[in-house]
């Protein structure tokens, strides 16, 4: 019987052979190595990796680019009536993502 990494270079080769792997968006690109991979718990990234690739994304993410939306909003408008409110709320979203991030970094999860 193949072993687990025989298998993943069949597939790889066939893959290869009919064409499957050229028609890949990011085919002939380098590799992006700044998309937070490194920085990852490394029992999470194959899991991470998997969802990113489906185009789904972690809670946290979510959770960062609400964060983001707000203060792009507070520094366009600082002296709008509801800035104070999307202060405090970014504040919010800030302490539940640095607490969550702890927590899974800690205990392997949520």
């Amino acid at each position: 019987m193949p072993t687990i990494d025989e298998q993943i270079a069949q597939s790889l080769r066939e893959s290869q052979a009919n064409g499957e792997l050229q028609s890949a968006k990011s085919w002939g690109k380098p590799l992006d190595l700044n998309d937070g991979y490194a920085q990852t718990p490394e029992e999470l990234r194959m899991a991470f990796k998997a969802l990113k690739d489906a185009g789904f994304v972690p809670p946290e993410v979510e959770l960062m680019k609400q964060a983001a939306a707000l203060r792009e909003c507070i520094n366009a408008a600082p002296d709008a009536p509801e800035a104070e409110a999307m202060r405090r709320r970014a504040s919010e979203l800030q302490q539940h993502i640095a607490l969550r991030l702890e927590k899974l970094r800690t205990s392997g999860s949520l």
